[in-house]
């Protein structure tokens, strides 16, 4: 009996339990429970909507920012011609919140991916092997917490010099705390779990365990936050362009267009020249949250209704 016992236990390593919150995203049910929620609907045609407009935008208006101006065209009210009206320089304001569009979706993701990389592998660590690695991780992210995300990510721009890369790094840097304390969260809860410890009591090496259980469980919590972090990084991205501290011209930039508009000193006159950059601004940041929050409904079983 304990020999049958050692041959057969080696090919049945425990694997996630069902009943766990978070933790079977690509069941079927996860789907059903995420259309039933309609800030998930919403929020994920919003998203699509807006993916799609960023990627036509050079196929369906091609635009040289350095050139495509016309002088005896400034500031002129939307028209059939301009739908948004026009800018101090004649440009059409259309066309440069397209791109905007293209340009702060572009930075929210990558600045995103960054830091939740980051953090998903700072929070593993310090979550499962604890110790003396634990408590480093959490004094770099207490110090990164010390600072108000704007004034972080105004600081490494101005050291890294202000441009798109650095304007990337900078939002992904802040970032990085909150999926670092998120993951550790997670795990800490999960390293107690019966499925884990059974794992363990087989042998099974802290990188699979890691790999194969701890992961794949700590996935649809971290995709949710990720979701809503988006939205969180369009405005640090929108603020920094604001302060003249995001992508630098000629690449058109929703923050900066507002910030030309109030320097300018014709937001109040051509009221068109903040109005529709600032709208853009608050659809995608609506767009992902709403989007997170059906998210959430669909990956958390405790959501479902009864």
């Amino acid at each position: 009996m304990p020999h049958a016992l050692h041959t057969f236990v080696p090919h049945a390593l425990p694997t996630l339990p069902s009943h766990l919150p978070f933790m079977n995203p690509l069941a079927p049910r996860s789907f059903q429970r995420f259309w039933q929620s309609t800030a998930g609907r919403i929020g994920l045609i919003l998203t699509i909507t807006l993916i799609v407009l960023a990627l036509l935008a050079p196929v369906l208006h091609p635009y040289n920012a350095t050139t495509d101006r016309d002088y005896l065209a400034r500031l002129l009210p939307p028209t059939g011609k301009h739908w948004f009206g026009t800018d101090s320089l004649g440009r059409d304001v259309l066309t440069l919140v397209w791109y905007g569009i293209r340009t702060s979706l572009l930075i929210s993701v990558i600045s995103v991916a960054l830091g939740l990389t980051i953090g998903l592998v700072l929070g593993l660590l310090s979550g499962y092997f604890r110790g003396w690695l634990e408590v480093i991780i959490g004094w770099l992210t207490d110090i990164l917490l010390s600072f108000p995300s704007i004034l972080l990510a105004i600081a490494i721009v101005t050291v890294a010099r202000p441009n798109l890369q650095s304007v990337m790094v900078a939002v992904g840097v802040v970032q990085i705390p909150i999926f670092t304390r998120l993951t550790r969260a997670i795990v800490l809860s999960l390293r107690e779990q019966e499925f884990v410890q059974a794992a363990q009591a087989l042998g099974a090496t802290s990188s699979r365990i890691i790999r194969d259980h701890i992961l794949p469980a700590s996935l649809a919590q971290i995709v949710v936050q990720a979701t809503l972090s988006i939205g969180t990084a369009t405005l640090e991205a929108a603020g920094l362009g604001f302060l003249g501290l995001g992508a630098q011209p000629p690449r058109p930039e929703l923050g900066a267009m507002l910030a030309d508009a109030f320097k300018g000193g014709y937001a109040l006159s051509s009221p068109w020249t903040t109005l529709f950059p600032g709208l853009l601004i608050t659809l995608m940041v609506l767009a992902f949250n709403l989007l997170g929050d059906g998210l959430r409904d669909g990956l958390d079983p405790r959501s479902e209704r009864t």
